[in-house]
């Protein structure tokens, strides 16, 4: 157990010197705070989707067609896959660029998006459109609170119901909310994707696959983990509480380089907070997370979390949890709590 100190956390500091670039890119994007994605946009677009490009041409072959591809999936998955997926968060809740140039909002849903797995629109209208109106509540299809959320087993379960039903779920509970644009906007991206696959795998199949179909299966199945663990710990009399349903990861490497994306108490307590205002939101109300008991961990990503919570070590969770404002007097409290909040709740929504 850890008493808080300090938060070392990106904040938005500004550059006191500007290349060109910048200027350039300051005059198309809304927040002068997300010129960081302005960058990694344009080092994406510069490196990894002219390699996914190459995969096609019938001219490279051999190990160099295979070099490609582990360069492309080192790119991909280790390199900018949690930059991106995090970016596409922050920039569905604060538009990336100004309404004169709203057009290429476009940009990383349908070019960039698919050579990471993600379907066109179907993220703004899962997380938006669902996730957040239900916040993990009974109605959110994605909703973690019917599963017992220590068990590998019911994690499984919770996998194999998105990747094969989640679609549907997800769309007909837009029907039935009457979000309808968000609904046919998720449906056109979707299929709009599979058929690029089908019509790109007449050209090469090898590279429809690696380019487009691994990220695919990737990209859901790390969409899935990181759900499940930021709301991992439940307090089932106070389900709709923030501080109760989602967990913060602070003072991790994951915040540096995903957008300070372990502030997630925060995020549902404030969907459109910048990225850049989490760590001071969470110096100023401390009394909050000590008040609802707040799962905040210190040094611990989500994949850390997911792989302590599969092994049931809340030894190493208590060890990390951040004890703020001393509302905890030993390790085995925090250990009963944790314990008590991955627990099963009520019976899943009838489809």
């Amino acid at each position: 157990m850890r008493n808080f100190t300090t938060l070392y956390d990106p904040i938005y500091i500004p550059k006191t010197r500007l290349s060109p670039l910048d200027r350039f890119l300051l005059k198309l994007i809304a927040d002068e705070r997300n010129l960081p994605f302005a960058h990694l946009t344009l080092r994406i677009s510069l490196t990894l989707v002219p390699i996914g490009v190459l995969l096609f041409m019938p001219f490279v072959t051999g190990w160099v067609w295979w070099a490609l591809v582990g360069v492309y999936h080192y790119l991909n998955n280790v390199v900018f896959k949690g930059p991106f997926g995090l970016m596409t968060h922050c920039v569905s809740h604060r538009p990336l660029f100004k309404k004169q140039y709203g057009w290429l909002n476009h940009y990383l849903p349908w070019v960039l998006g698919p050579f990471f797995g993600q379907t066109p629109e179907t993220y703004m209208a899962h997380h938006i459109g669902m996730h957040h109106a239900e916040n993990n509540l009974h109605e959110d299809r994605s909703s973690t609170l019917h599963y017992q959320r220590d068990s590998l087993r019911d994690f499984l379960r919770y996998l194999a119901n998105f990747l094969f039903l989640g679609m549907v779920q997800m769309t007909d509970y837009l029907n039935r909310k009457k979000r309808r644009n968000l609904m046919r906007r998720a449906i056109v991206g979707e299929v709009s994707f599979f058929v690029l696959c089908a019509v790109l795998c007449l050209v090469r199949w090898q590279a429809a696959v690696a380019v487009f179909i691994v990220p695919f299966v990737i990209m859901r199945i790390v969409q899935m983990v990181g759900n499940w663990t930021q709301h991992a710990f439940l307090d089932a009399d106070d389900l709709g509480n923030p501080f109760k349903n989602s967990i913060t990861c602070i003072n991790t490497k994951y915040n540096r380089k995903c957008w300070n994306d372990g502030y997630h108490a925060s995020h549902h307590f404030r969907p459109a907070m910048h990225w850049t205002e989490h760590p001071v939101f969470f110096q100023k109300n401390l009394h909050r997370y000590a008040e609802n008991r707040a799962v905040v961990l210190e040094d611990m990503d989500y994949l850390a979390v997911f792989a302590c919570l599969m092994r049931k070590r809340y030894d190493k969770l208590a060890r990390h949890f951040v004890n703020v404002q001393n509302v905890f007097g030993t390790e085995e409290e925090v250990i009963s709590l944790l314990k008590e909040r991955t627990r099963r709740i009520g019976q899943p929504v009838e489809a």
